[in-house]
């Protein structure tokens, strides 16, 4: 008995952010009731996919064609559930509740630390970028020497009160602030199930505008297939691939969402019905979408509906979809801002009680990660472009290569060998659909 007890206090010295984490979910499993919602995790895994890339799944549907878009949602989808399958083996299976501790587990500390940059890398990255959108949205922009004025623009005028500078930092803090002081990930189910709801209200809205103009004849004849006549080559075809590959990438939030759930065996299912609502809302935004612009569809969608309307009733519906992606954007912000906080906190105290437990360490992280987004997203407004290339690499590791690289180690003696066989095919795939997409890249930057 005295020997028990001391190895348990050894292990708490040697372990404390895992005793902390098993003493949480002991609490758990004994309160359910302070358990996060199923449903919650639904709506928050949901949001996560359901991000930014949105607005350029009808130009990845352009490029494509409709069946092959299709076909290519379904397949990243499916590879995503295996992936997301072989983590959660390997959670239950180790010690460790996090991505980067899990990863560590099998391959040291540099393993765990290659984690953290690259979800530091990729949530980072997408944070600046939705200040950027909403900044866009709100206040206005500039491109190729045309000004796009912004809703607050067209409402009230150019006031000095509704600048970039000043409206983002009201967003930031009358909106963005109180929600990312949330410390409980299922705090934010709420929001996030509002973000759904958006993202919902844009699809509905973009169907009817693209039914009512096929009856007025006003559509063009959407192509099942790519256009490799006249437009796109084969290896354009690949730089959709990181486009979706974005879109699905919620590994990070894995572990976060898990650990609150009254029943972490749920996670699967939770994942499984977030992906059939991401697929759902990705080809209907992409079909109709496309259906609606056809080849003048932009990049980013939204660019369509940046633009002055022949009625008022076509100019008010042009605001909402605008507004509505910006308010999207806005509950995205803390769900991202919640696992690039933990990971940045894990990095640098890895031997400290977990985050939520430290209000001296909370809140200064907390207040320098949103200062930073900030002052970033106003000072350099083109990191869109350096972020999109870089985000793109990172996703694909803790999207494709961390969790087919766990099978392979086998550090818990648990992969079959034809996990293994499947883990091999994701590396390859990921490795030489995302070299194509990102030389393809560069090579028609470089030729504009």
């Amino acid at each position: 008995m005295v020997k028990q007890e001391n190895s348990d206090e050894a292990e708490a010295v040697a372990h404390p952010l895992l005793q902390d984490l098993k003493s949480l979910e002991g609490q758990n499993s004994s309160s359910p009731e302070k358990g996060a919602s199923f449903s919650g995790a639904v709506f928050n895994i949901s949001t996560t996919m359901i991000g930014a890339g949105i607005m350029s799944i009808p130009a990845t549907i352009k490029v494509l064609g409709i069946v092959p878009g299709f076909i290519l949602i379904l397949l990243v989808a499916l590879v995503v559930e295996v992936t997301v399958e072989f983590l959660l083996r390997y959670t239950n299976s180790g010690e460790s509740s996090t991505y980067s501790g899990m990863v560590g587990e099998s391959f040291g500390p540099w393993g765990s630390i290659a984690v953290q940059i690259c979800v530091i890398i990729t949530n980072l990255g997408c944070l600046i970028i939705y200040f950027i959108i909403i900044g866009d949205v709100l206040c206005g922009s500039q491109s190729g020497g045309t000004l796009h004025l912004g809703i607050l623009q067209e409402w009230f005028g150019i006031q000095w009160w509704n600048s970039r500078a000043y409206a983002l930092l009201f967003i930031a803090l009358f909106v963005m602030l109180p929600l990312v002081l949330l410390r409980r990930v299922d705090s934010l189910r709420h929001t996030s199930a509002v973000s759904i709801l958006l993202a919902v209200v844009f699809v509905v809205i973009c169907s009817a505008m693209a039914i009512y103009a096929l009856c007025k004849g006003k559509t063009q004849k959407p192509r099942l297939f790519p256009d490799f006549a006249h437009q796109v080559s084969v290896f354009d075809l690949f730089t959709t691939i990181p486009i979706l590959v974005t879109g699905f990438g919620f590994h990070v939030n894995i572990h976060p969402i898990r650990a609150e759930l009254g029943k972490p065996s749920d996670m699967r299912s939770a994942a499984r019905i977030s992906l059939v609502i991401s697929i759902i809302i990705y080809f209907s935004i992409g079909f109709f979408g496309y259906l609606l612009f056809g080849d003048s569809v932009m990049d980013d969608i939204l660019v369509n509906f940046d633009q002055s309307s022949d009625s008022t009733i076509g100019q008010i519906i042009n605001d909402i979809v605008r507004l509505s992606y910006a308010v999207h954007l806005l509950f995205v912000f803390p769900i991202m801002n919640f696992s690039l906080r933990a990971n940045i906190d894990e990095l640098l105290f890895p031997n400290k009680p977990i985050l939520a437990q430290s209000t001296s360490r909370f809140l200064p992280l907390t207040f320098v990660l949103l200062s930073f987004t900030y002052i970033v997203a106003m000072a350099i407004p083109s990191i869109w472009y350096f972020f999109q290339f870089m985000g793109s690499t990172t996703i694909v590791c803790l999207t494709f290569i961390f969790p087919a690289a766990l099978i392979l180690r086998d550090g818990h003696g648990i992969s079959t060998r034809r996990d293994k066989i499947i883990a091999i095919l994701v590396i390859i795939l990921a490795v030489v659909t995302s070299s194509i997409a990102m030389s393809t890249t560069l090579y028609n930057s470089a030729q504009s």
